[in-house]
């Protein structure tokens, strides 16, 4: 990173000029900072100082542009060896740094894959997320846990392999219930041998890779084969699995049969935004799909949106061979080319295609992922109508000089006094953004059960913080909320109040939810300062909104004190062994599967869990059963 202008620059037109007297003639990436050194503005170039100095010209530039100038006082550069490596740093520091100037994809998901271990004699198949720490062969992305999981039940059907955890199979004694409805071939039991098992493993990975004819030819000649040896029960077998395998290679517009392994990228814009519907080719089969709406300008043009929408789609993932699009796009051949060398990093060879297709069946599933990106927009557009409306009766009702724009939710949970939390949740016009919700670890002093004490850390941490860090006095710090709401009556909404009068921050406003009599949904009272507490019409759609905003804090407080607690167990059983630190306790978990199978594991199973020496397994094995002697 070469900073090219010093701290001190002169702002704008100025900063600009000055970064350019040093700026080389190469390609790469700029970034444009504020006083705060945050960044602005990430773009890439073929030639840094031609593209930079179009900046200096404030006449040719769109007002946006032009804002982004006048807030410049440095840039940073990073030069590359070609324009396509400026393509791929460029998507990763917009979709890392999210600077506001940016199109931006806000797509924090990891996506599912389907697993098929090698590390065993009978390989598992499931659904796996995540570094990729097992030896085994994965394949996708799936859009949803709902797809893979499909596709897990597919694979089960036809090729019966296996999905339980190794723990659960080696102590199997008797078939499960998946065998008993024909999705198992039992090896658990030895039901099959290691060769039969290896012969479905082998038609699984086929099929997976595409190559479904042939296995449907193998399986029918199996069938034939058993029926001719008047071995009718094992060819009933067999023509069932030819069954399911026909049913999942149903052809329709759905399941392209001219397409292998592809991505289907539809963008549809309407009122100033735009939704991108992605459909996920694998093999021939639809691995799902899903929407995206990224972040942007009203003057942004569809091309433009979908060009750095795929950039930074692909920053953490492989790429297919083949990307079919709705739209030609400005600089498709370098965004071809970045692919191709974003798909060299995971380990992929061969071009990267992109293709808008003008007739025929790719045609066909463009036209239909563009219907669906239309259809997601306008249900999109329909919600932030209402959801606006809802805004609107939420500061007509707490005074608010206008629609809020970030409500926070604040709630507390734990068990008398155990594993307390305190949560954050955020809403706004587009609904819940779950990716600023926080949780609270409560670190006391604080009595057990003091509800009061729990909100007091939790808004002293929250808001101190924020006000700490806030570089600019004279304005909120960033992501102040226009509107509290805590979970909780009077004594709740006091505590909430002495530390904002403590921290200097008067003028947020606060309001207390209170469960009606009987704790009965609909009777809340509402408790906010310069009036009594007052309840809403049963009936006010107002009302339900609060409800959904408190009961969505209430959700996220139960399952992260649930989770904490979970942890909490588990730390206590196997941190308590001296000699057993962190990289132990996860190759133990991994192993056994919990804290218990630890704990009931004989001295040879635990001799036997990879990364565990004899010595270790006998530190364990001791420290779990005190009155037994341990030999050696």
């Amino acid at each position: 990173m070469t900073p090219t202008v010093p701290p001190a620059s002169p702002r704008g037109v100025a900063a600009i000029e000055a970064a350019l007297a040093t700026m080389p003639l190469s390609p790469g990436v700029y970034r444009m900072l504020n006083a705060s050194g945050e960044a602005l503005y990430v773009g890439k170039a073929r030639v840094l100082k031609k593209r930079v100095t179009a900046y200096t010209q404030l006449a040719r530039l769109p007002e946006r542009l032009r804002r982004m100038v006048s807030e410049t006082v440095a840039m940073e550069i990073v030069t590359t060896h070609t324009e396509a490596e400026a393509l791929l740093l460029e998507a990763n520091l917009i979709k890392r740094l999210k600077p506001r100037f940016n199109i931006l994809l806000r797509d924090d998901k990891s996506y599912p894959w389907l697993m098929l271990t090698e590390d065993h004699d009978f390989p598992q198949i499931a659904k796996h997320r995540g570094a990729r720490t097992r030896k085994a062969s994965y394949w996708g992305p799936f859009a949803s846990a709902w797809a893979v999981n499909q596709t897990v039940t597919a694979m089960q059907r036809v090729f019966l392999l296996r999905s339980c955890a190794d723990t659960v199979f080696a102590n199997r004694s008797r078939p499960c219930l998946l065998h008993q409805i024909r999705r198992c071939s039992a090896p658990c039991v030895g039901r099959i041998d290691r060769a039969g098992y290896a012969a479905l493993v082998a038609q699984a990975r086929a099929f997976l890779s595409g190559r479904q004819g042939a296995v449907q030819q193998e399986l029918a000649a199996g069938m034939e084969a058993a029926a001719a040896a008047l071995e009718f029960e094992r060819a009933a077998a067999i023509r069932d699995r030819i069954r399911a395998l026909t049913h999942v290679q149903g052809t329709d517009v759905i399941n392209p049969a001219s397409l292998t392994d592809a991505d289907v990228i539809a963008a549809w814009q309407a009122a100033g935004q735009t939704c991108v519907q992605v459909f996920f080719i694998r093999g021939g089969r639809n691995n799902g799909n899903r929407a995206f709406f990224p972040v942007h300008t009203k003057g942004e043009e569809v091309p433009e949106v979908l060009a750095a929408f795929i950039g930074q789609f692909y920053d953490d993932k492989p790429p297919p061979p083949l990307l079919l699009l709705n739209q030609d796009l400005a600089e498709q051949d370098l965004i071809a080319e970045a692919l191709r060398l974003k798909a060299e990093t995971f380990g992929g060879r061969g071009r990267v295609d992109i293709v808008v297709p003008r007739r025929g069946e790719k045609h066909a599933v463009m036209a239909h992922a563009e219907l669906n990106a239309r259809e997601a927009l306008e249900r999109r557009l329909a919600e932030s109508a209402g959801q606006a409306k809802l805004l609107d009766g939420v500061a007509e009702l707490f005074g608010l000089p206008g629609p809020p724009a970030r409500i926070e939710v604040y709630d507390n949970s734990h068990i008398m006094g155990a594993s307390p939390y305190g949560v954050m949740i955020v809403a706004g016009p587009e609904g819940f953004v779950k990716a600023a919700y926080r949780k609270f670890s409560i670190r006391g002093p604080v009595a057990p059960g003091d509800d009061f004490a729990m909100l007091r850390e939790v808004f002293q941490r929250r808001f101190g913080r924020a006000l700490r860090e806030n570089k600019d006095p004279a304005a909120p710090p960033p992501d102040w909320p226009d509107l509290v709401l805590i979970d909780g009556g009077a004594g709740q909404l006091s505590a909430a109040r002495t530390v904002m009068s403590e921290l200097g921050a008067h003028d947020l406003k606060l309001v207390g939810i209170a469960k009606g009599p009987d704790r009965d949904a609909g009777r809340e009272w509402f408790h906010t300062g310069g009036r009594p507490p007052f309840q809403l019409p049963p009936r006010d759609p107002v009302l339900y909104f609060l409800q959904r905003l408190r009961d969505e804090a209430h959700r996220f407080a139960i399952s992260t004190h649930r989770a904490g607690r979970s942890k909490a167990f588990v730390a206590s059983e196997l941190d308590e062994i001296a000699g057993i630190g962190p990289g132990r306790k996860r190759a133990l978990l991994n192993h056994f599967g919990s804290a218990r199978g630890v704990k009931q594991a004989g001295l040879h199973d635990l001799e036997a869990a990879p990364g565990i020496s004899r010595q270790i397994a006998r530190l364990v094995y001791a420290h779990f059963h005190p009155g037994v002697r341990v030999e050696g």
